[in-house]
């Protein structure tokens, strides 16, 4: 049971942790997108981008100073986020299309927030069971997880 209750805590940390990133870069996207009055496909776009490069760099950023060189850090950091950023960019971007007036609202208005809201909560909901999933067999979150505790198992140490 204990084993289960801290694969959930990781799992729920390593989406949040993702959320952030993808948060950061979908809110920036939408904003700057939305302010230059960018069509919806170029909006998604940067947004998307901006995610990405969020979501990796949150990750990068610790495991660099851990002592990781950029050349191990950088797939580290692919694996860890690629698929967990691809859902939660899928899950957000299609609500944000399917609302009514979402992406015309512009940012002043509670329905381009609220929406962006609701899109990002459930894209954590929607990638949290893949960020579990990957978590228990030692994959995506768990390998930057390794480096940031010691456990290289599987992996060169570069201490």
């Amino acid at each position: 049971m204990a084993e289960g209750s801290s694969l959930n805590r990781l799992a729920f940390s390593a989406t949040a942790h993702c959320l952030t990133g993808c948060a950061i870069g979908e809110v920036l996207g939408m904003v700057i997108g939305t302010a230059l009055g960018w069509s919806d496909f170029a909006t998604i776009a940067l947004a998307v981008a901006l995610a990405f490069f969020f979501g990796y760099l949150l990750t990068l950023v610790p495991v660099l100073r851990s002592g990781v060189a950029l050349a191990t850090a950088l797939p580290l950091a692919l694996a860890a986020d690629t698929l967990s950023i691809t859902i939660m960019e899928i899950v957000d971007n299609l609500i944000m299309l399917v609302i009514p007036g979402a992406m015309e609202a512009g940012i002043g208005s509670f329905l381009f927030w609220g929406s962006l809201a609701f899109a990002l909560a459930v894209a954590f909901v929607a990638a949290f069971p893949v960020n579990r999933y990957l978590l228990a067999r030692g994959k995506g979150h768990a390998v930057v997880h390794e480096y940031h505790h010691g456990g290289h198992e599987g992996h060169h140490d570069h201490r």
